[in-house]
């Protein structure tokens, strides 16, 4: 069995409930996750994270610098794939806002986010949460325990995407083509803004809500990912600061 996209990467973080990151609310109005302290080679990092997905290609993310030598995140992909993951616990009632900045240097030209074969973006930012899945219904807990199967790790039963699309209407939304547990909201769609830092701001409170049309689960963790395993294409990007708080 093949892991949908959207599961994998959280299927690789092997850091416990327990050992996360938690928000407190009355100690902390916000968490930043920072470019100046990645480090690809890290590999038990509890900030920014560098994952692979299982044994295939891996996509290359370096520490780089903007012109005005503010720290980014620079992330290439051939036909590969992994993540930059932050594994936290925090309550999206009180932590709702996300945001954050990203370029791109274009678009996947045969990316799709309707298709498999075209789940692939330049850019995505996931906010994965704390699904209980005794809440699942029964077709579902008979694909989870499928899943379960081949990885020992946590899987994501609910999460958030927001991706740069290629050619999606900005505002869309829709679930992942393998697994109606990852939900897509496009940001920013096409090659209009290639090559301009874009800053961005969702209230994942509303986001959960309107994809899911349910209350959310604690959060689980940040991820950013570059991808092109499925088009076997080749994209770059970059990320700035990520930041998570209540207002």
């Amino acid at each position: 069995m093949v892991l949908a996209t959207g599961l994998l990467f959280i299927a690789n973080q092997n850091l416990s409930a327990q050992d996360r990151i938690v928000l407190d609310p009355d100690s902390t109005d916000s968490f930043v996750l920072d470019p100046a302290i990645f480090d690809p080679d890290d590999k038990d990092a509890r900030v920014l994270r560098h994952e692979p997905f299982g044994r295939k290609k891996e996509a290359v993310y370096e520490r780089g610098e903007r012109e005005n030598g503010t720290p980014i995140i620079i992330a290439s992909s051939d036909n590969s794939i992994s993540s930059v993951t932050t594994p936290l616990t925090a309550d999206p009632a009180v932590f709702q806002y996300l945001e954050w900045e990203w370029k791109i240097e274009s678009v996947i030209e045969s990316g799709d986010m309707t298709r498999k074969d075209g789940d692939d973006f330049t850019a995505r930012v996931y906010v994965t949460f704390d699904y209980d899945k005794s809440n699942l219904g029964f077709g579902d807990r008979i694909k989870y325990a499928a899943y379960k199967a081949f990885t020992s790790f946590d899987i994501p039963l609910r999460s958030l995407n927001y991706i740069w699309a290629n050619k999606a209407e900005i505002g869309a939304t829709g679930e992942n083509p393998f697994s109606s547990w990852v939900q897509y909201v496009v940001v920013q769609s096409g090659n209009e803004l290639a090559g301009e830092w874009k800053i961005e701001k969702r209230n994942i409170l509303e986001d959960y809500r309107m994809v899911y049309g349910e209350e959310p689960p604690p959060i689980s963790g940040i991820t950013i990912m570059t991808d092109s395993d499925n088009t076997g294409e080749s994209t770059k990007a970059y990320f700035g600061k990520i930041t998570l708080s209540k207002e």
